[in-house]
């Protein structure tokens, strides 16, 4: 019998509301008027956070000449949203660090592939002049929560979706979705929901694996599927469900990519994963 995803989202309320920090920061990065001050006198509630956002600053990463040792400094050097990406970051990766035995994902390898694909969508929208980069790097690092509560149901269907996988020639997310009657982007959508993140953000996860269903924004929604699609070519964190990934040529052509350009971009983001200070 299939669930409803209104019967799944029902365990989203096991999912740990984003702590108060988190949300103060979200909303003030948001908001115009707000000021490095305001941002300051937030962070600064969060030892752990404070500390974070320092060492960043002051990595070979972004050279600044001298010491930044305040929170504003911080702020004006890496920008708003990278302050907020940061932030979101140090909220989930407790989350993303469980194993998730349904997709055959060991301890820390959700969050080493959620990681990697953060920092190359946040490289693509670079490349690709996107405006909003930290928002990609954001919209890559949560692609996949909804694989955190979908897990567990998945470990009494595995051997039912694999032979679909297997004999039908058909993505694990279409043998998840005809098994259990829903897939894990649609229930990260609705813990990006929870949590009060944006649309954009929201769309992005639903639908990172059809981008092209996507209406608020496709190019970030494209982005994140290119990004997702080359930490699989990468075998980052593969699990079961990355040996059939289905790269949607309709993105590609959308983006400008082509066969070289796509070849050209695993090689790049293959040596930007090297650097340690690349978030």
């Amino acid at each position: 019998m299939k669930l409803t995803l209104e019967e799944i989202t029902r365990r989203v309320v096991d999912i740990p509301a984003l702590p108060k920090v988190t949300n103060d920061i979200m909303r003030l990065t948001e908001d115009p008027d707000s000021n490095v001050q305001d941002i300051e006198r937030v962070i600064m509630k969060d030892q752990s956070l404070t500390t974070r956002i320092l060492r960043l600053a002051n990595s070979a990463h972004y050279g600044y000449p001298r010491r930044i040792s305040t929170i504003s400094e911080a702020s004006v050097l890496l920008g708003f949203q990278a302050i907020r990406s940061i932030t979101l970051t140090a909220s989930v990766n407790g989350l993303l660090m469980k194993e998730v035995s349904g997709y055959g994902l060991k301890e820390n390898e959700l969050w080493r592939q959620s990681q990697s694909c953060a920092i190359i969508s946040r490289y693509i929208a670079k490349k690709l002049r996107f405006a909003k980069v930290d928002q990609a790097y954001v919209a890559g690092l949560l692609r996949d929560i909804g694989k955190v509560i979908v897990s567990y149901y998945l470990n009494d269907h595995f051997k039912q979706i694999m032979s679909m996988v297997e004999n039908d020639g058909i993505s694990f997310l279409e043998a998840e979705e005809k098994v259990l009657g829903f897939h894990h982007g649609q229930v990260g959508a609705e813990v990006a929901k929870k949590w009060n993140l944006p649309e954009e953000l929201v769309e992005a996860i639903e639908y990172h694996h059809s981008p092209e269903e996507a209406t608020i924004n496709f190019k970030l929604t494209s982005i994140i599927h290119l990004a997702d699609a080359i930490v699989m070519m990468m075998g980052i964190g593969l699990g079961v469900d990355g040996m059939i990934y289905n790269l949607s040529q309709e993105t590609l052509q959308a983006l400008g990519i082509d066969g070289l350009m796509l070849e050209q971009l695993i090689s790049e983001t293959s040596d930007l994963l090297v650097d340690e200070d690349a978030f």
